[in-house]
């Protein structure tokens, strides 16, 4: 459905997207992830045709965003991260306004406008000035004009910023109706709305594409070796003696604590070696104060793909 080629966008000296390829199917949501300034605006900006890319192309459903501009734009409704929308007019006055923009038949304009506002939940709201709106109506009236015309291609940027926690909630459930029907593309640099509410994630970081996959196999990609983390009354030279006799460890790091160190002990993928650990220390007599199998959380996986992490 959408096909992107060496996608560049350069501000003189400063590349903001740097060579990104890949390829959406139909009938997902997809979220675009990361770090404030990694280029995720940009992207959706070139991929709607909003913003002109320095080199590479971008295909809407066989159509270049550029050079067939119309028929390409006609499969996308897109909702800016400041929403479209104009002050001075009603709800109902704005969505008229949008209909006669995309071109949508006067036959069919009320009743599409009619279902766009009963699906975002503004039908209450359509006699009111947009000034007069909270944030998260706003939200709402700049989703129902992306969506009147029925594009395939539902772009959403950052949809929930500036929401209060309850908005929040009401725009994912949105988001979630919205993909029953459209293939939705969501950004945001919000770890838990992705995993809440998207099937295929794509990280960016300074630009480039560091990750595209499900959530489940970038963490299985990750969590490929064990970590097994203990906290083990003793000193460091004799916890560091222990830890060189266990034979399935692949790597470890120890730090001494006052009386305590704390141990962190990597293995294979699908290696437990609680049992062995415990009786070695044991053995030792070296008590362990805790024992802990780190199991990867979208978090990690976000840290570690963006280099974020400490010392990165």
């Amino acid at each position: 459905m959408i096909e992107v080629s060496h996608l560049t966008k350069k501000y003189g000296k400063h590349v903001a997207v740097d060579d990104l390829s890949f390829q959406l199917e139909e009938g997902k949501i997809y979220g675009f992830l990361g770090p404030n300034g990694a280029g995720k605006s940009t992207t959706l900006n070139m991929m709607t045709g909003y913003l002109a890319s320095t080199s590479g192309e971008v295909k809407i459903n066989g159509y270049d965003i550029l050079k067939e501009a119309e028929q390409a734009k006609r499969n996308i409704g897109y909702l800016p991260e400041i929403p479209p929308v104009y002050d001075n007019m009603t709800v109902l006055e704005y969505l008229v306004f949008v209909a006669e923009l995309k071109g949508i038949q006067k036959t069919e304009q009320a009743g599409q406008i009619r279902n766009v506002m009963e699906l975002t939940r503004i039908s209450d709201m359509q006699d009111r000035l947009i000034q007069n709106l909270s944030k998260g109506y706003r939200q709402r009236v700049g989703i129902a004009q992306a969506v009147l015309g029925y594009p395939a291609i539902i772009i959403l940027d950052e949809p929930t910023v500036g929401l209060d926690p309850k908005q929040i909630i009401e725009i994912r459930e949105l988001i979630k109706e919205l993909g029953k029907k459209h293939t939705v593309i969501l950004s945001s640099h919000i770890l838990t709305e992705i995993s809440a509410v998207c099937d295929y994630v794509l990280i960016l970081s300074h630009g480039k594409l560091v990750a595209s996959d499900t959530l489940d196999n970038l963490q299985g990609i990750l969590n490929g070796n064990g970590r097994l983390e203990l906290t083990v009354r003793g000193d460091e030279k004799a916890v560091k003696s222990v830890i060189g006799t266990l034979k399935k460890t692949e790597k470890s790091e120890v730090r001494q604590q006052e009386q305590d160190c704390e141990v962190i002990l990597e293995t294979a993928a699908g290696t437990d070696i609680r049992q062995e650990v415990f009786f070695a220390f044991a053995k030792a007599q070296l008590p362990i104060i805790r024992m802990e199998l780190r199991h990867m959380t979208l978090e990690d996986v976000f840290l570690e793909l963006t280099g974020e992490k400490e010392g990165k």
